[in-house]
């Protein structure tokens, strides 16, 4: 007579054993499922800047770029040679620095008042709105902690004491700002702080590093002024000026969008942008019915419709340029396009601004940036003389 009792013993060991021989043959069946592998963005396509609504420019020859003192709309050639200032200095650290050193320290999240930290969960992103799909819902994001750098170049020549002008940019640290400061102040520009702060994490809509710099808000300019810049001051014993003339933002993609942001939510801080391949899309989240397009707002209605502000903008885009990299298909998700309405939307409302479209480039790209980075700087800080910095 069977032993009934002794059967489920007998089944489950049964079982134990053909998943210990499975495991042991296909160890694959042990392990976490690998993350979801997206295909590779396929290549830009190649803008052509003589399109049919374009901005009409001057075609510069190449190799050559724009005077500093000229605003307006320019194209140039296919070759991207560093400008001297930086072919002749290396960016290798700090220590390269002829004219000048870089300090820098930690920012915590859990100090901070107005970043406590967000972050999306890996290998997600969102999904259009299928009643408007300039809305992008996200349901991955979550509270996260990040500590965040800040880089800071002070010239040779800074007198302690004194009140210094200064430009700050996004994503740091950025080297090749602190080689042009380094090899252009005292000559081309006033000696001036150059503050590199590091993102919070992540990119686009629902990370950390999407919510500081696609805002349409205040926000991060009022998180740099009273939380990055007394640190830079205490860190790097200087002192800044208050004075919004002698103040510039700079940053690339999402950073220079952010560069705009700061200066235009707050003109009584920033009067100078410099910005490579601008994020000026619909890239904000969360939504805001105020600005429901994000930063496309800039030349679909508020550069258009609002006073004229006391601005001076550079800005690059590439023929390479972005072009729909994510899931909305909203037609406001085109970098090239955005720039050039950019220009557009400024010199109808007479702007000082200069624009370059780059032959030859992708976004952001650093062989435009090592080419018209200096000459960029130059035009930026047009008006502003060296014997303006206080005591």
């Amino acid at each position: 007579m069977a032993n009934f009792r002794s059967t489920p013993f007998l089944f489950s060991a049964s079982i134990l054993l053909t998943i210990t021989i499975l495991l042991a043959y296909c160890p694959v069946l042990g392990q976490a499922p690998a993350p979801t592998q997206h295909p590779p963005r396929p290549p830009m396509p190649t803008r052509d800047p003589h399109s049919p609504g374009f901005v009409a420019a001057t075609e510069l020859p190449d190799g050559a770029v724009p005077s500093p003192t000229a605003d307006g709309n320019f194209i140039l050639g296919a070759t991207h040679n560093p400008a001297p200032e930086i072919a002749a200095a290396p960016e290798a650290g700090n220590d390269t620095l002829a004219n000048g050193t870089v300090i820098e320290f930690n920012m915590n999240s859990s100090d901070s008042k107005s970043y406590p930290g967000i972050a999306r969960a890996p290998n997600t992103f969102g999904t259009p709105d299928p009643a408007d799909p300039a809305k992008l819902i996200v349901t991955t994001s979550h509270p996260a902690p990040y500590t965040r750098k800040v880089f800071v170049y002070v010239p040779k020549w800074y007198v302690a004491g004194s009140i210094a002008p200064f430009i700050v940019g996004a994503d740091g640290p950025d080297r090749l700002l602190f080689v042009a400061l380094d090899s252009l102040t005292q000559h081309k520009l006033p000696p001036m702080i150059g503050i590199s702060i590091g993102n919070g994490g992540g990119d686009a809509q629902g990370s950390e590093r999407g919510l500081e710099y696609d805002t349409m808000s205040g926000k991060y300019a009022e998180f740099v002024e009273t939380e990055v810049l007394p640190q830079v001051e205490a860190q790097a014993h200087v002192k800044l000026t208050k004075d919004p003339d002698a103040r510039a933002t700079t940053g690339g993609s999402s950073g220079a969008a952010c560069a705009l942001i700061m200066a235009w939510y707050h003109p009584e801080l920033y009067h100078r942008v410099l910005s490579y391949s601008g994020t000026f899309v619909n890239q904000q989240w969360p939504y805001d019915a105020q600005t429901p397009h994000g930063a496309w707002e800039f030349h679909e209605h508020m550069i258009p419709n609002g006073p004229r502000k006391p601005i001076r903008i550079w800005m690059e885009v590439g023929d390479r340029d972005l072009l729909n990299p994510n899931a909305m298909r909203d037609n406001m998700h085109d970098w090239v396009l955005a720039n050039e309405r950019m220009a557009q939307a400024l010199a109808a409302k007479g702007y000082h601004y200069q624009f370059v479209f780059a032959r030859n480039a992708g976004h952001v790209d650093r062989g435009v940036k090592q080419q018209t980075f200096t000459e960029a700087l130059e035009y930026v800080w047009q008006g502003y003389s060296p014997s303006s910095i206080k005591k």
